[in-house]
Parts: structure tokens; C-alpha cells; sequence
């Protein structure tokens, strides 16, 4: 690893370290399976502490009735558990408030992926552990390996069991220390088998399936794996933070292709390695300059996708020195392999600059290094790219024959009318500029040139290669040497300035393409924006389509090779079309858009390059758009999801409120209808005319209530439909509440109103009927609430041009938090002016028909901090001050 990559790792390392330090430090015990002896590590350990001084209590151990776990028990402080009722039956669980009160050192909490029963202050222990941890106090505790969430998919494939109780990775990020405790699955079974685990006819079923050798074998890997990745990591924060390079504890091996012939065998070999030793194993490349020309970059792909398709995982690396970047990223990755194709050692190598593997072995210490050879892939490499690099070009050959021809002339006119002697510089300056703008080929071929023209033209004897003076042989050598050190400086600057030039314009199409897709509020607008963003960052024509959506550049259809290409990545998952091995004959290459394993759509380009010409930079942006695409596509649905489950939810709570309405509130007048009716049909002749008469009123207020039921129902459908139409005439204020008020005293004769109308109020122009339907409910809600012979105030007056009716009661009020929900359909507050009487519909119809009318309606606290004030406000319109559209009959 590099200084600035080292100095780096140790500030970061250096920083988890401080914030670890802020809060308590977690110690689990992990096990493969239950009874491998867990929980009487930790109380072992528990007890260790206490003999040494360090305040140690136990917040919760679970010992299944053994008697050597509980006998650990004694002499150890044991918080009391709380009890926690639920349907009925007692349960106890950890008491955290006692812990926390008791605040020791290290506390011992058995089963940390352990659901907690309903009613306790968290759902999961380990919850619970993390608040612990976060007051700063020690937690040991014991989890087993099939309880890991990332694990959870890999358990499954084992045993086929589901394991639902699980704790999140991040929980482990917090540890201190791990403790692997470790039984063979013989001993496991034969401490199952003498019920030591699990009672006997549950042993015998468990033996049948989780418990089986291959099970347990399996498990107690995964257990060995994850404690080992655990300590590695930890070894490595603790390397980093004193500035010494990392070690790798498990084996992970790195891939190095360089596209000069042995890619794809470098690959198979390096996998075949990683096979044996069971180790993860990735794939890269490192760009030191530009891009590589157009074999090397086939050459890549082909590797890329091979080792993709065989599980690795693959990075392109930047950086001007490829030794360094190697070392940088198995420095960081944990790397401790690192697999190289045989580098061929060139004349001269010493003095100009190490092979790649010479440079491995020199610098590469706590690393394996495997060198491959592969004689006839590097045979066509040393055809392909004979001497120090690549031959320079027909174009930067004539640059440097150009450069050489100008320095000569201004050294030229430089001796000649300015007097100069030295004239090395020029040439010097002459080979630098043909490096800053090509590669090193060229700059070297410069540098030779430079070299020749100064030898022949300015040193004595001139227009010879001999040279006279023994000080003229030193001259030219050093400017020979310096020439090319100049050239090799300047090559490196400039490969580093196109490589931070890649990188920058990958990292503004990404950011340009993020920013575009977080506005997107649809699927839609998603494929939109992602299709512009494609059109401007890739210069290619683009084609996107997820489920039934599609999103073109063009609006001419595919042709019928290009929509099968597009069929064909659909369901396969796989890229199709130009630039790959299936239906390469299509004009479109097309790119999966995954959601995981999972293909949600297609993603299609029509770039300019030719066949087999896509550059890796445009092929690697390219793959990291379409995931971009993808997960916004996903986002997408997850929002319409939600939404429509929220819709389902709500339509779900509104069906089964107006059951239960309905139930309630047609069944009871229809009770005393029928039983009244029944009455006189079946006692009529002995009553009094009086009894008759009374049963006869009942039916009739039965009838009514009934009837504004219906008619508020009927209200509300209308309102919900846009149904309601406004048939506006003049009424006066006095005259509308007169009307209400008398309908109210006709169903509640007991009720007392007190009127305060201001004596200026002028008439309105609203639909009289509505409104005074909105004001009655308003009007019959307060009454329901009111205490018996406590009056109703309504006051009207004029507030800023528009008219405010105020409805006061003096009911026990509304809770602040409830009010603005008390105008939902089938809302009822328990507690308060809707508590429990009412359909819940007579305040939502108001809000409707005032709203109908541009009106507002609020409900606020009583003057004094007693009842309800409802306020319903209406705008003073005219006839000619009304909107055009046909909102009236």
C-alpha cells in the first residue's frame, strides 16, 4: 500500500476506533447450533470477571433447566426479571430499566437474537442490548450462527429451515470481541441424544432434520468462517490505525489482466486456485492512461464477462503506477493472493524500470504471489507489442519527426541571431511536449531523434555522428538521459491526467443521471429521465422498457433482430445484440435492468462505435447507468406499491366503519319501528287513543332519524363523486340559522341555543339547502355533547370580508392532536365530542358542502378550555363575482 493510501486507512480506522470508545463494547459467544455450550461460556466468563474485581451481573440467562449452567449462577448478582402479562398469561423478560438503574460494568444477556414479548419496551433483545451498549455499559452475550440476517438465505439452503429470528450485521459492527465455541457434531449429537439439548421426543426430531452431521458440519464452517472474517477485520483496523500495512487471516485472491494475451487464461487458472482453497477471488485491470486500444479492450471484456459468469467479482483500478494500485487495493480488500501473468524482461530493464513482477516481489512482502506463464499468449503479445511499449503511430511518429525538424530550426536561429551555446534545453522542451500528448513510444522515439539532430547539427564536428571532444561525449549522453527521463515524466503526467479524466467523466454522468432520477416521481418519468441522461452522457439513441412502460429516443419501432435481442435479455437476464456473442447482428445492444437476481427490464443503446469497438470506460458506465436505472425503477414500484397497499388499507378501514355504521345506526331505528308497529298491530284495541298516539310519534322520529341517515350517506356519496351541484340564492344569515335551529328543536326539544347575530350581517348567496344542512349537523353534534341545560352559543359576524359562524358547546372538547381528524368519514374520538355517539359522518358532510362552496370549517378549543368551537367560514360572493363554470342547475 501507497503512503497516501496508508495514511488514509489509519485516519479511518483511527476514527471507528473513537466512536467505538464512546459506548459500551460488545462481546458475543457464537455457536453453530443450540447446546454447543454457549451461555455456559459466557457465565464462565461472567464469574472469571467477578474474581477479578470487575462489577459483573447478570441481566438475563436462559440455563433450559440444566443444573451445571444454573449452578454457575451462584455468587453472581441477578438483575429480577420483569413480568409482563399478555392474553392472559404471565412472561418474563429482561428488565432494561433495572439494568440500567443498576448501570454495572459487563452485563450478561443470554440469547441476543431472542423476540420479546408483546408490551416491552422493544420487540428484540438485541434491541435491548444496543441501548445498553449506548449508556456505556459491557455486554457479553451468546448468539448462533443461523440467527446472522446476512446468513439467513445460506441457512436455509443447509437445512431448509426458515429461521425467523434474526439480528441485523450492523449489530456485530459494535464488536469487542468474538468467542467461537466449538463442538464436534458427534459430541453435539450425543448431548442431544441424552437430553442435555431438548427433551426426548424433540431430540429425536431434531435429529431428523436440523441436527443431522451434514447440518451440523455445515453450520460449525460457517461459524469458523464468520469468526475468522470478524477477527480479520478487526486485525486490519488495528494495522491500519498504527500505520503498518494490513494481513490478510483468510485467503482472498487477486486477479491481474493486463488484455496482452493471457486474460481469460489468468482468469480460469486464478479461479481454479480459489477454488481449492475456498477463497472469495476478484478480477481487475488497471488503467494507467488512456484507454486501451481496441484488441486490448476485446481482450478485457471477454475476460470480464468470463469471470463474472464464474462468480468473481471485477474492478477497473486507476492509477499511473500499476504496482501501486495492485498493492493499494489488496491493502484495503484483504487480499492475500495475488495472481500475475509472467512478465518478459526487456534489455535494459535495471536501469529504465522494473517488470511489474520484479516490482511485486520487491515491494509485495506479506503477499503470495503466483506468477503464470502462458508461452503462446505471450507470443502473440510480444507480436503485438514489441519493445518498451506499444510501436508509436503514424501520427505520433510524423509529431515527433515534426518536433525534431522545428527544434533544430529555432536552435538554429537561436545559435545564429542570439548567441546561445547551449542549446540542449530546446530539444529538451521538444521531447516533453511530444510526451504531455502522446505515450511513451512516441516520447522515446523524440528523444532519440533530439538526441541525433543535436549530435549531427550543433556539436563539433557538425554534420557527423563523430564526436571530437571527450566533454561533447558527456554532453550528449546526459541529454540522451535526460531527454528521456523528461519524456517518461511527462508520459506519466499526462497518463494521469487522462486517467483523473475518465474517472471525473464517469463520476458526472452517474451524479448528472442521479440527480434526473431522483425527480422522477413515476415509473414514467424514470424511464424519461433516464433515457435523456443516456442521450447525453453516452451519445447514443436509447430505448428503455420495464413491465408494460416504454421509453424511446426514436419513434420508429425496433426492427425484428433488434426486438428479439431485446426479448432475448429480458429473459435470460444476459446482455444481447451488438458488441456481444448473441444476435450480434442486431444494430441495438441491450443491457438487463436487474432488481437482483431478478430482470425488470431492458435497457437498449445504438451507439456510433463499430463492431467490437466499445471502449471498456463506455461499457463499464454504461452497466453502472442501467443499475442506476434499475434501482430507480424499483423505487418506483415500491412507492406505487405502498400506495396501493395504503389505498387497500384505507378502503379496507372506510368498508368496515361503514358496516359497522350502518349495523348500528339502521338497525335501531328500524328496532323501535318494528317494535312499535308490532305493538299496535298487536295491542292496538286495548290501548288508550294516548299509547297510540305515542307509539305512532316513535315510528314517525324512528322514520326521520332513519331518513338523515340515509340522506347523509347519500350527501357523502355525492360529495365523493363531484356529483353535488349548487343551486345558489339569497338568503339572509338570521333566516338560515332560524331554519336550523327549529330542526334541531324538533329532534332534541331539550336542547338550549342562545343566538348572537351581529345586527349588520347582510344576506348571502350560497345554496340555502346545503348550508343549512352543513350548519344543523354542526348544530346537532354540539347538542349530543353539550351538559343537560347547558346552552349552545352561535354567533355570525363579519371577519375580513367573509362571514364567521361560530358553534360553541360546553362538551369535555377534542383532543388537540385529533381535531383536524375529526372531519374524516367514520372518525370517532373516544374521548370528546365525538366519543362514541355518531356515525362519524355529520362533520365530514359539512367540510364537503362548505367546501363546495370555497368555504372552510375548523374546529378549535372553547374560549375558557371547555367544549368545542366549530367555525365555519363563507366567502360574501355575488352572482357577478362567481366563476363561469356551470356550477348551477
Amino acid at each position: 500500500m501507497t503512503e497516501g493510501g496508508r495514511r488514509d486507512a489509519k485516519a479511518d480506522a483511527l476514527a471507528s476506533g473513537l466512536r467505538r470508545q464512546d459506548s459500551g463494547r460488545l462481546t458475543v459467544f457464537l455457536g453453530a447450533a443450540p447446546g454447543v455450550g454457549k451461555t455456559y461460556a459466557m457465565l464462565a466468563r461472567g464469574r472469571e470477571l467477578q474474581r477479578q474485581g470487575i462489577d459483573t451481573v447478570a441481566g438475563i440467562v436462559e440455563t433450559h433447566g440444566r443444573s451445571e449452567t444454573a449452578a454457575l449462577l451462584d455468587g453472581l448478582e441477578v438483575v429480577p426479571r420483569r413480568r409482563i402479562d399478555h392474553h392472559g398469561r404471565l412472561f418474563e423478560e429482561m428488565d432494561i430499566d433495572a439494568v440500567l438503574a443498576r448501570a454495572p460494568r459487563v452485563a450478561l444477556v443470554d440469547e441476543l437474537a431472542h423476540r420479546n414479548v408483546p408490551g416491552s419496551r422493544h420487540e428484540r433483545r438485541w434491541q435491548d442490548v444496543v441501548e445498553l451498549l449506548d449508556a456505556g455499559i459491557d455486554v457479553y452475550t451468546t448468539v448462533n450462527i443461523q440467527h446472522l440476517e446476512s446468513l439467513n438465505d445460506i441457512v436455509h439452503r443447509i437445512t431448509g429451515v426458515r429461521v425467523s429470528e434474526t439480528v441485523p450485521d450492523a449489530v456485530l459492527d459494535r464488536l469487542r470481541d468474538i468467542r467461537l465455541v466449538d463442538l464436534p457434531p458427534r459430541e453435539l449429537i450425543e448431548r442431544l441424544r441424552q437430553g442435555k439439548v431438548y427433551l426426548p421426543e424433540q431430540a429425536e426430531r431434531a435429529l431428523q432434520s436440523f441436527f443431522s452431521p451434514s447440518n451440523l458440519a455445515a453450520l460449525r464452517e460457517l461459524a469458523m468462517q464468520t469468526a475468522a472474517d470478524h477477527i480479520g477485520e478487526d486485525l486490519r483496523q488495528t494495522q491500519a490505525a498504527l500505520g503498518l500495512p494490513g494481513i490478510a487471516l483468510r485467503r482472498r485472491v487477486l486477479i491481474a489482466i493486463d488484455g496482452l494475451g493471457a486474460s481469460e487464461y489468468l482468469v480460469r487458472t486464478g479461479r481454479r486456485l480459489a477454488e481449492r482453497r475456498d477463497a472469495p477471488w476478484s478480477v481487475v485491470t488497471v488503467q494507467a492512461g488512456g484507454p486501451p486500444d481496441a484488441q486490448r479492450q476485446a481482450e478485457l471484456d471477454r475476460a470480464f464477462s468470463l469471470a463474472r459468469s464464474l462468480g468473481a467479482d471485477t474492478e477497473i483500478l486507476h492509477g499511473p503506477r500499476v504496482a501501486d494500485a495492485l498493492l493499494d487495493h489488496a491493502g484495503r480488500d484483504g487480499v492475500s493472493t495475488i495472481v500475475v501473468g509472467r512478465t518478459r524482461e526487456r534489455p535494459f530493464a535495471r536501469m529504465l524500470n522494473r517488470t511489474l513482477t520484479q516490482q511485486l516481489l520487491q515491494r509485495g512482502a506479506h503477499y503470495e504471489l503466483v506468477i503464470v506463464s502462458a508461452p503462446q499468449a505471450r507470443a502473440r503479445a510480444r507480436r503485438r507489442a514489441p519493445g518498451l511499449a506499444h510501436k508509436p503511430g503514424r501520427g505520433e511518429a510524423l509529431l515527433a519527426l515534426g518536433a525534431t525538424a522545428a527544434s533544430v530550426a529555432l536552435a538554429w536561429l537561436a545559435e545564429r541571431w542570439m548567441g546561445l551555446q547551449d542549446l540542449s534545453m530546446v530539444f529538451i522542451v521538444a521531447v516533453v511536449l511530444v510526451a504531455s500528448r502522446t505515450r511513451m513510444a512516441a516520447a522515446v522515439l523524440a528523444a532519440v531523434l533530439c538526441f541525433l539532430a543535436y549530435n549531427v547539427f550543433f556539436i563539433e564536428p557538425r554534420y557527423t555522428l563523430f564526436i571530437g571532444a571527450r566533454q561533447g561525449v558527456v554532453t550528449v549522453m546526459l541529454f540522451l538521459l535526460a531527454a528521456l527521463a523528461a519524456g517518461r515524466l511527462a508520459s506519466q503526467l499526462r497518463m494521469q491526467v487522462l486517467a483523473l479524466r475518465a474517472a471525473n467523466t464517469q463520476a458526472t454522468a452517474l451524479q448528472g443521471l442521479g440527480r434526473q432520477l431522483a425527480a422522477a416521481a413515476d415509473l414514467q418519468q424514470v424511464l424519461k429521465s433516464g433515457c435523456a441522461a443516456l442521450e447525453r452522457y453516452l451519445g447514443a439513441q436509447a430505448w428503455l422498457r420495464v413491465d408494460q412502460a416504454l421509453q424511446a429516443s426514436t419513434g420508429a419501432p425496433l426492427a425484428q433482430i433488434d426486438q428479439a435481442a431485446a426479448d432475448w435479455t429480458l429473459a435470460h437476464g444476459q446482455p444481447a445484440g451488438r458488441h456481444t456473442d448473441t444476435l450480434a447482428g442486431a444494430s441495438w445492444w441491450f443491457l438487463p435492468l436487474r432488481d437482483g437476481q431478478d430482470t425488470v427490464g431492458v435497457m437498449g443503446l445504438l451507439l456510433d462505435a463499430g463492431p467490437g469497438r466499445l471502449s471498456t470506460p463506455l461499457r463499464r458506465l454504461a452497466e453502472a447507468m442501467a443499475e442506476d436505472i434499475a434501482q430507480a425503477c424499483l423505487r418506483t414500484r415500491l412507492v406505487a406499491d405502498l400506495q396501493s397497499a395504503r389505498v387497500a388499507t384505507e378502503t379496507e378501514r372506510l368498508r368496515s366503519a361503514l358496516l359497522s355504521s350502518v349495523s348500528h345506526d339502521l338497525r335501531s331505528p328500524l328496532a323501535a319501528m318494528v317494535g312499535s308497529a308490532s305493538s299496535l298491530a298487536s295491542y292496538g284495541h286495548a290501548m288508550s287513543e294516548q299509547d297510540r298516539a305515542s307509539l305512532l310519534d316513535a315510528i314517525l322520529l324512528e322514520g326521520d332519524r332513519l331518513d338523515r341517515y340515509i340522506q347523509n350517506l347519500l350527501d357523502m356519496t355525492r360529495l365523493g363523486h363531484a356529483g353535488l351541484k349548487l343551486n345558489r340564492d339569497w338568503i339572509g344569515v338570521d333566516e338560515l340559522v332560524g331554519s336550523a335551529a327549529s330542526r334541531l328543536r324538533r329532534y332534541q326539544p331539550d336542547a338550549v341555543l342562545r343566538w348572537n347575530l351581529a345586527p349588520d350581517l347582510p344576506p348571502i348567496w350560497v345554496h340555502p339547502a346545503l348550508i343549512e344542512q352543513a350548519l344543523f349537523n354542526v348544530l346537532e353534534n354540539a347538542a349530543k355533547f353539550s351538559p343537560p341545560g347547558q346552552a349552545i352559543d352561535i354567533s355570525a359576524r363579519l371577519a375580513d370580508g367573509q362571514l364567521q359562524l361560530d358553534v360553541l358547546d360546553r362538551g369535555p372538547g377534542i383532543p388537540e392532536a385529533e381535531r383536524r381528524r375529526i372531519f374524516d368519514m367514520f372518525y370517532s374520538v373516544e374521548r370528546g365530542d365525538r366519543g362514541g355517539q355518531g356515525t362519524g359522518l355529520g362533520l365530514a358532510i359539512v367540510q364537503g358542502m362548505v367546501g363546495a362552496h370555497g368555504g372552510s370549517v375548523q374546529a378549535l378549543p372553547g374560549p375558557d378550555g371547555r367544549g368545542t368551537l366549530i367555525r365555519v367560514t363563507l366567502a360574501l360572493l355575488a352572482p357577478s363575482s362567481l366563476p363561469k363554470a356551470p356550477d348551477a342547475d
